[in-house]
């Protein structure tokens, strides 16, 4: 009995150096596929891993390297449900960190013009900006956060078109509530000073004459040798909106903007 136990466990860990040794060979293969561009052999070879292997060493970093070759080969959503699948599986893994941020580049590449739908940018942002608040410090975490505000600048420019496209076919309240949205949710982007001065011109076609002189000294007081800012001076001045002091007195330029 004692012979045959020992016979057993020599059969098991041979079995066992054989799986190690093949799981290693298959590894090194697909990584080959990899570093040759074959991104989609690539990432069937790292998935074959994970299958017959998914005990070893190897399976872990193979659904990485699966993710990552989806990713190259532009598959996208390929990419990210590996990627979350690893994260799901291996909470606790030193490469939890790289696949948050895949799926943020994942999202990101995919941001497609201002004229099109944005819904895979939001979802870039969030993702971004989960990596840039989990981790903060990391490189991971500095890239995610320039290219937020690459991200918010594409989305508030999706509001301004939308806001113009109103704006000139005199739906004015739809331009209102998109150039409020610029405003309110983008107020660090570029498109921030257009928008306060669509918001003058919009409530001045509606007759909401303080609500276009607010938002003309929002402008005025945050940029106040915009371009913009001219045009929405000059805008109330020739339509006869130009603001006074208490004694009637016309201000100058340099004041008006001021008392509201």
């Amino acid at each position: 009995m004692i012979s045959a136990c020992a016979s057993d466990d020599d059969e098991a860990s041979a079995t066992l150096e054989e799986e190690k040794i093949s799981a290693e060979e298959q590894y090194n293969k697909a990584q080959n596929q990899l570093e040759e561009y074959n991104y989609k052999k690539s990432a069937e070879s790292f998935l074959e891993i994970e299958r017959q292997y998914p005990y070893s060493k190897w399976a872990i970093s193979a659904q990485i390297q699966a993710a990552y070759a989806y990713y190259r080969n532009e598959k996208y959503d390929d990419a990210i449900g590996t990627l979350e699948r690893f994260i799901k599986l291996n909470p606790g893994n030193e490469n939890v960190p790289y696949a948050y941020y895949l799926i943020a580049l994942s999202y990101y590449n995919q941001i497609s013009s201002v004229s099109r739908d944005q819904g895979v940018t939001v979802k870039a942002r969030k993702a971004l900006n989960d990596v840039a608040t989990r981790y903060p410090d990391s490189d991971y975490g500095r890239d995610s956060r320039f290219k937020l505000d690459l991200v918010e600048d594409h989305l508030a420019g999706k509001e301004m078109a939308v806001g113009r496209y109103y704006l000139e076919r005199k739906r004015y309240i739809g331009a209102i509530n998109r150039f409020k949205t610029v405003v309110e949710e983008y107020p660090t982007t570029a498109q921030v000073e257009e928008a306060l001065h669509r918001l003058v011109e919009s409530y001045l076609a509606l007759g909401v004459i303080p609500e276009a002189q607010k938002y003309a000294a929002v402008l005025g007081n945050n940029y106040p040798d915009s371009e913009w800012y001219k045009d929405s001076y000059d805008l109330l001045v020739n339509g006869k909106l130009q603001s006074s002091d208490e004694n009637g007195e016309r201000l100058s330029e340099d004041q008006w903007y001021k008392v509201w």
